[in-house]
Protein backbone atom coordinates (compact mmCIF):
# COMPACT_ATOMS: atom_id res chain seq x y z
CA UNK A 1 0.00 0.00 0.00
CA UNK A 2 1.27 3.44 -0.89
CA UNK A 3 0.69 6.22 1.14
CA UNK A 4 -1.58 9.25 -0.23
CA UNK A 5 -1.53 12.68 1.23
CA UNK A 6 -5.18 12.85 2.83
CA UNK A 7 -7.44 10.80 4.84
CA UNK A 8 -11.15 11.77 5.70
CA UNK A 9 -11.66 11.00 9.00
CA UNK A 10 -14.98 11.90 11.39
CA UNK A 11 -15.50 14.86 9.51
CA UNK A 12 -12.11 16.39 8.78
CA UNK A 13 -9.54 15.93 6.08
CA UNK A 14 -6.62 14.92 7.58
CA UNK A 15 -2.72 13.34 6.72
CA UNK A 16 -2.60 9.99 6.01
CA UNK A 17 -0.16 9.39 9.05
CA UNK A 18 -2.33 11.41 11.51
CA UNK A 19 -5.76 9.32 10.46
CA UNK A 20 -5.46 7.23 14.05
CA UNK A 21 -7.58 5.21 16.66
CA UNK A 22 -6.95 4.60 19.97
CA UNK A 23 -5.90 1.49 20.89
CA UNK A 24 -9.28 0.90 23.33
CA UNK A 25 -11.47 1.26 20.25
CA UNK A 26 -14.27 -1.23 20.22
CA UNK A 27 -14.41 -2.31 16.87
CA UNK A 28 -10.57 -3.03 17.50
CA UNK A 29 -11.63 -5.51 20.49
CA UNK A 30 -14.65 -6.79 18.79
CA UNK A 31 -14.95 -6.59 15.47
CA UNK A 32 -17.88 -3.66 15.03
CA UNK A 33 -17.26 -2.39 12.16
CA UNK A 34 -18.76 -2.11 8.62
CA UNK A 35 -16.96 -1.32 5.59
CA UNK A 36 -17.11 -0.83 1.49
CA UNK A 37 -15.10 -1.88 -1.19
CA UNK A 38 -15.04 0.72 -4.46
CA UNK A 39 -13.13 1.57 -7.27
CA UNK A 40 -12.55 4.93 -9.15
CA UNK A 41 -11.16 4.51 -12.92
CA UNK A 42 -9.75 6.62 -15.04
CA UNK A 43 -12.59 6.48 -17.36
CA UNK A 44 -13.16 8.24 -21.29
CA UNK A 45 -15.22 11.21 -19.02
CA UNK A 46 -12.43 11.10 -16.75
CA UNK A 47 -11.64 10.04 -13.48
CA UNK A 48 -15.09 7.99 -12.10
CA UNK A 49 -15.82 6.40 -9.32
CA UNK A 50 -18.09 3.11 -10.20
CA UNK A 51 -21.51 2.67 -8.59
CA UNK A 52 -20.33 4.36 -5.57
CA UNK A 53 -23.79 5.76 -4.51
CA UNK A 54 -24.70 1.79 -4.47
CA UNK A 55 -21.65 1.17 -2.62
CA UNK A 56 -22.66 3.59 0.66
CA UNK A 57 -26.10 2.79 0.51
CA UNK A 58 -25.10 -0.44 1.11
CA UNK A 59 -22.43 0.70 4.12
CA UNK A 60 -25.39 2.26 5.63
CA UNK A 61 -27.67 -1.34 5.01
CA UNK A 62 -24.94 -3.02 6.98
CA UNK A 63 -24.41 0.05 9.53
CA UNK A 64 -28.43 -0.46 9.96
CA UNK A 65 -28.33 -4.02 10.53
CA UNK A 66 -25.76 -4.23 13.32
CA UNK A 67 -27.33 -0.92 14.81
CA UNK A 68 -24.88 1.66 14.19
CA UNK A 69 -26.12 5.14 12.77
CA UNK A 70 -23.81 6.95 10.11
CA UNK A 71 -24.01 10.68 10.90
CA UNK A 72 -24.04 11.31 6.52
CA UNK A 73 -25.65 10.49 4.36
CA UNK A 74 -24.81 7.72 1.48
CA UNK A 75 -24.63 11.01 -0.91
CA UNK A 76 -22.79 13.06 1.27
CA UNK A 77 -20.15 10.38 1.64
CA UNK A 78 -19.79 10.02 -2.10
CA UNK A 79 -19.34 14.16 -2.48
CA UNK A 80 -16.43 13.49 0.13
CA UNK A 81 -14.68 10.53 -1.65
CA UNK A 82 -14.77 12.77 -5.02
CA UNK A 83 -13.19 15.56 -2.68
CA UNK A 84 -11.01 13.22 -1.50
CA UNK A 85 -10.18 11.48 -5.00
CA UNK A 86 -9.41 14.78 -5.79
CA UNK A 87 -7.00 16.20 -2.78
CA UNK A 88 -4.80 13.24 -3.42
CA UNK A 89 -4.23 13.72 -7.07
CA UNK A 90 -5.88 10.45 -8.31
CA UNK A 91 -7.11 9.16 -11.20
CA UNK A 92 -7.50 5.63 -10.43
CA UNK A 93 -7.91 3.54 -7.31
CA UNK A 94 -9.44 2.09 -4.51
CA UNK A 95 -11.57 3.35 -1.90
CA UNK A 96 -12.42 2.17 1.27
CA UNK A 97 -14.71 3.48 3.73
CA UNK A 98 -14.98 2.10 7.21
CA UNK A 99 -17.69 2.66 9.97
CA UNK A 100 -17.03 1.74 13.44
CA UNK A 101 -17.69 1.89 17.44
CA UNK A 102 -14.65 3.57 18.36
CA UNK A 103 -13.05 4.45 21.90
CA UNK A 104 -15.13 5.10 25.09
CA UNK A 105 -17.26 1.42 26.18
CA UNK A 106 -15.37 -1.69 26.40
CA UNK A 107 -17.81 -4.90 26.79
CA UNK A 108 -20.20 -6.75 24.54
CA UNK A 109 -22.84 -4.53 24.80
CA UNK A 110 -21.90 -1.51 21.98
CA UNK A 111 -24.16 1.16 21.89
CA UNK A 112 -22.66 3.78 23.49
CA UNK A 113 -19.87 3.53 21.72
CA UNK A 114 -19.81 6.47 19.27
CA UNK A 115 -19.69 5.60 15.71
CA UNK A 116 -16.83 6.81 13.94
CA UNK A 117 -16.48 7.20 9.88
CA UNK A 118 -13.16 6.70 7.57
CA UNK A 119 -12.51 7.15 3.72
CA UNK A 120 -9.06 6.02 2.53
CA UNK A 121 -8.28 5.95 -1.09
CA UNK A 122 -4.96 4.76 -2.39
CA UNK A 123 -3.93 3.16 -6.19
CA UNK A 124 -4.30 -0.62 -5.72
CA UNK A 125 -4.01 -3.26 -8.73
CA UNK A 126 -6.27 -6.10 -9.27
CA UNK A 127 -6.33 -8.14 -6.54
CA UNK A 128 -6.37 -11.68 -7.68
CA UNK A 129 -2.99 -10.02 -10.37
CA UNK A 130 -3.32 -8.90 -14.13
CA UNK A 131 -1.74 -12.40 -14.64
CA UNK A 132 -4.65 -14.37 -13.05
CA UNK A 133 -7.35 -11.90 -14.67
CA UNK A 134 -6.04 -12.81 -18.41
CA UNK A 135 -5.32 -16.82 -17.69
CA UNK A 136 -7.07 -17.64 -14.48
CA UNK A 137 -6.29 -18.83 -11.11
CA UNK A 138 -6.31 -22.03 -8.88
CA UNK A 139 -8.12 -22.53 -6.48
CA UNK A 140 -9.40 -24.57 -3.05
CA UNK A 141 -12.44 -25.40 -1.60
CA UNK A 142 -11.70 -24.48 2.07
CA UNK A 143 -12.30 -27.26 4.90
CA UNK A 144 -13.63 -24.15 6.35
CA UNK A 145 -17.59 -23.43 5.85
CA UNK A 146 -19.15 -20.06 5.31
CA UNK A 147 -21.37 -18.84 8.30
CA UNK A 148 -24.31 -19.37 8.25
CA UNK A 149 -27.10 -16.73 8.68
CA UNK A 150 -28.66 -18.05 11.69
CA UNK A 151 -24.92 -16.89 13.42
CA UNK A 152 -24.02 -13.60 11.27
CA UNK A 153 -25.89 -11.28 8.82
CA UNK A 154 -24.18 -12.42 5.92
CA UNK A 155 -25.85 -9.81 3.83
CA UNK A 156 -23.67 -6.74 5.48
CA UNK A 157 -20.32 -6.21 4.63
CA UNK A 158 -19.32 -6.42 7.98
CA UNK A 159 -15.73 -6.32 9.56
CA UNK A 160 -16.00 -9.02 12.30
CA UNK A 161 -17.11 -11.42 10.11
CA UNK A 162 -14.48 -11.60 7.96
CA UNK A 163 -12.64 -13.53 10.00
CA UNK A 164 -14.39 -16.58 8.39
CA UNK A 165 -13.18 -15.36 5.37
CA UNK A 166 -9.27 -14.99 6.56
CA UNK A 167 -9.66 -18.43 7.55
CA UNK A 168 -10.13 -19.74 4.38
CA UNK A 169 -7.93 -17.47 2.27
CA UNK A 170 -4.96 -18.27 4.31
CA UNK A 171 -5.56 -22.23 4.16
CA UNK A 172 -5.47 -21.57 0.53
CA UNK A 173 -2.28 -19.57 0.61
CA UNK A 174 -0.69 -22.12 2.60
CA UNK A 175 -1.54 -25.22 0.28
CA UNK A 176 -0.40 -23.07 -2.42
CA UNK A 177 -3.37 -21.74 -4.17
CA UNK A 178 -4.33 -18.54 -5.26
CA UNK A 179 -8.00 -18.05 -3.95
CA UNK A 180 -10.68 -20.65 -1.33
CA UNK A 181 -14.03 -21.12 -2.32
CA UNK A 182 -15.91 -21.90 0.63
CA UNK A 183 -19.20 -23.86 1.23
CA UNK A 184 -22.44 -23.11 3.02
CA UNK A 185 -23.23 -25.19 5.96
CA UNK A 186 -25.67 -27.33 3.46
CA UNK A 187 -22.74 -28.01 1.41
CA UNK A 188 -23.71 -25.90 -1.26
CA UNK A 189 -21.52 -23.75 -3.16
CA UNK A 190 -21.59 -20.02 -1.38
CA UNK A 191 -18.90 -17.66 -2.68
CA UNK A 192 -14.69 -17.37 -2.61
CA UNK A 193 -12.77 -15.57 0.30
CA UNK A 194 -13.72 -12.15 -1.01
CA UNK A 195 -15.74 -12.79 -4.20
CA UNK A 196 -19.26 -13.55 -5.66
CA UNK A 197 -18.73 -16.72 -7.97
CA UNK A 198 -20.46 -18.18 -11.30
CA UNK A 199 -20.14 -21.18 -13.03
CA UNK A 200 -21.18 -22.12 -17.12
CA UNK A 201 -22.49 -25.20 -18.41
CA UNK A 202 -23.63 -25.15 -21.66
CA UNK A 203 -23.42 -21.47 -22.13
CA UNK A 204 -25.38 -20.23 -19.18
CA UNK A 205 -24.86 -18.74 -16.16
CA UNK A 206 -25.64 -19.96 -12.28
CA UNK A 207 -24.71 -18.06 -9.47
CA UNK A 208 -25.75 -19.11 -5.64
CA UNK A 209 -29.14 -16.95 -4.96
CA UNK A 210 -29.85 -14.15 -2.16
CA UNK A 211 -31.19 -16.96 -0.06
CA UNK A 212 -27.95 -18.00 0.28
CA UNK A 213 -25.43 -16.65 2.74
CA UNK A 214 -23.82 -14.43 0.84
CA UNK A 215 -23.02 -11.02 0.32
CA UNK A 216 -24.85 -9.34 -2.22
CA UNK A 217 -22.42 -8.45 -4.73
CA UNK A 218 -22.54 -4.98 -6.13
CA UNK A 219 -20.18 -6.42 -8.97
CA UNK A 220 -22.39 -9.79 -8.82
CA UNK A 221 -25.08 -7.58 -9.97
CA UNK A 222 -22.97 -5.76 -12.41
CA UNK A 223 -22.22 -9.28 -14.27
CA UNK A 224 -25.85 -10.05 -14.36
CA UNK A 225 -27.09 -7.17 -15.95
CA UNK A 226 -24.39 -7.20 -18.52
CA UNK A 227 -24.71 -10.42 -19.40
CA UNK A 228 -28.38 -10.53 -20.06
CA UNK A 229 -28.21 -7.29 -21.51
CA UNK A 230 -25.66 -9.64 -24.00
CA UNK A 231 -28.74 -12.16 -24.13
CA UNK A 232 -27.06 -14.66 -21.83
CA UNK A 233 -29.04 -16.80 -19.30
CA UNK A 234 -28.23 -16.42 -15.70
CA UNK A 235 -30.07 -18.49 -12.99
CA UNK A 236 -29.18 -17.90 -9.46
CA UNK A 237 -29.93 -21.28 -7.73
CA UNK A 238 -28.05 -23.06 -5.44
CA UNK A 239 -25.05 -25.35 -6.75
CA UNK A 240 -24.12 -28.41 -5.46
CA UNK A 241 -19.69 -28.93 -5.21
CA UNK A 242 -19.71 -31.54 -7.90
CA UNK A 243 -21.29 -29.18 -10.40
CA UNK A 244 -17.89 -26.85 -10.30
CA UNK A 245 -15.93 -30.08 -11.39
CA UNK A 246 -18.61 -30.44 -14.36
CA UNK A 247 -18.86 -26.61 -15.58
CA UNK A 248 -17.30 -25.45 -18.84
CA UNK A 249 -15.67 -21.93 -16.31
CA UNK A 250 -15.88 -20.70 -13.50
CA UNK A 251 -15.06 -17.19 -12.47
CA UNK A 252 -15.37 -14.66 -9.26
CA UNK A 253 -16.69 -11.65 -9.71
CA UNK A 254 -16.04 -8.57 -6.58
CA UNK A 255 -14.61 -4.97 -6.43
CA UNK A 256 -11.34 -5.91 -5.76
CA UNK A 257 -10.79 -8.75 -8.25
CA UNK A 258 -12.98 -7.18 -11.02
CA UNK A 259 -13.83 -10.21 -12.82
CA UNK A 260 -11.64 -13.09 -12.52
CA UNK A 261 -11.42 -16.94 -14.54
CA UNK A 262 -10.73 -19.72 -12.52
CA UNK A 263 -8.70 -22.38 -13.66
CA UNK A 264 -8.49 -25.02 -11.47
CA UNK A 265 -10.23 -26.03 -8.66
CA UNK A 266 -8.64 -28.57 -6.34
CA UNK A 267 -5.77 -29.62 -9.43
CA UNK A 268 -8.73 -30.27 -11.19
CA UNK A 269 -8.43 -28.18 -14.76
CA UNK A 270 -11.60 -26.21 -15.34
CA UNK A 271 -10.44 -24.79 -18.53
CA UNK A 272 -7.31 -23.83 -20.32
CA UNK A 273 -7.34 -20.08 -18.79
CA UNK A 274 -10.05 -17.77 -19.12
CA UNK A 275 -13.46 -18.65 -21.28
CA UNK A 276 -15.12 -17.79 -24.09
CA UNK A 277 -18.09 -16.42 -21.77
CA UNK A 278 -16.13 -15.21 -19.18
CA UNK A 279 -13.80 -13.20 -21.15
CA UNK A 280 -16.98 -11.70 -22.98
CA UNK A 281 -18.32 -10.71 -19.53
CA UNK A 282 -14.34 -9.28 -18.72
CA UNK A 283 -14.73 -7.17 -21.68
CA UNK A 284 -17.79 -6.13 -21.21
CA UNK A 285 -16.97 -5.65 -17.54
CA UNK A 286 -14.17 -3.29 -18.25
CA UNK A 287 -15.58 -0.95 -20.97
CA UNK A 288 -18.90 -0.37 -18.84
CA UNK A 289 -16.34 0.67 -15.69
CA UNK A 290 -13.98 2.58 -17.80
CA UNK A 291 -16.96 4.74 -19.62
CA UNK A 292 -16.86 3.24 -23.22
CA UNK A 293 -20.19 1.99 -23.09
CA UNK A 294 -22.74 4.99 -23.14
CA UNK A 295 -25.87 2.65 -21.84
CA UNK A 296 -23.51 2.21 -18.68
CA UNK A 297 -22.62 5.30 -17.76
CA UNK A 298 -25.17 6.31 -15.43
CA UNK A 299 -23.44 3.64 -13.16
CA UNK A 300 -19.94 6.26 -13.35
CA UNK A 301 -19.61 9.41 -11.10
CA UNK A 302 -17.39 11.69 -12.69
CA UNK A 303 -14.83 13.18 -10.03
CA UNK A 304 -13.29 16.48 -10.48
CA UNK A 305 -9.79 17.35 -11.76
CA UNK A 306 -9.64 20.54 -10.15
CA UNK A 307 -7.95 20.21 -6.77
CA UNK A 308 -9.58 21.75 -4.01
CA UNK A 309 -7.97 24.75 -2.26
CA UNK A 310 -5.94 23.30 0.72
CA UNK A 311 -7.43 23.86 4.48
Amino acid sequence: MEPREFIWQNGEFVSWDDARVHVLTHALHYGTGVFEGIRCYNSELGPAIFRGLDHFKRLHRSAELYHMQIDQSAEELLAITKELIARNSLSSCYIRPVSFRGYGEIGLFPLKAEVETVIAAWEWGAYLGEEGKAKGIRTKISKWRRMSADSFIPQAKANGQYLNSVLAKVESHEAGYDEAILLDEHGNVCEGSGENIFLVRDGRLSTPPLSAPILEGITRDTVITIARDNGLDVIERDIARDELFEADEVFFTGTAAELCPVREIDDHVVSEGRGEIAGLLQSKYDDAVHGRLPEYHGWLDVVSTEKPAQV
